[in-house]
């Protein structure tokens, strides 16, 4: 049962171990609560603290020969690539306003592939596709419908 991360490992401490990873979505990271099995079939349990997020490349954990660290899944978004950066800026701010997230990917700005999200962009004409790509949510806010 894993019920805090480990401190300070480094990349000495992980060598001649095997790496196994785990693949969450960005809100599968903030549950901290739960069964989960690793790419390499290895069963856990999660116990960490309320609140915790667990972060891209985390080691969650590390044993005499064989550690895990959090990986980002591929998940559905909405990919704008802004034509200006008051473009950028009023994208930011109207999901904002709606409680979604928002991530960055180079020049494009992610969003979750949610209907609501789709209405919007389409209604500020901006130009978006659909990707399925890591998502890393900018800053700690939460979505409060859930």
């Amino acid at each position: 049962m894993i019920t805090q991360l480990p401190a300070g490992v480094g990349e000495a401490e992980l060598a001649g171990r095997v790496r196994d990873t785990l693949v969450l979505t960005a809100d599968e990271r903030r549950w901290g609560r739960r069964r989960v099995t690793t790419t390499g079939g290895r069963t856990l349990a999660l116990a960490l603290p309320t609140g915790s997020v667990l972060k891209p490349g985390a080691v969650l954990h590390v044993e005499p020969d064989w550690f895990v660290v959090v990986e980002c899944a591929a998940e559905p978004c909405l990919a704008v690539t802004p034509a200006s950066r008051e473009e950028a800026l009023r994208v930011a701010f109207e999901v904002g306003n709606r409680h979604f997230n928002l991530a960055l990917d180079g020049e494009r700005l992610l969003v979750p592939d949610d209907p609501g999200m789709d209405i919007l962009l389409t209604r500020m004409n901006v130009r978006f596709e659909r990707v399925r790509a890591p998502f890393v949510p900018i800053g700690g806010g939460q979505r409060h419908d859930r």
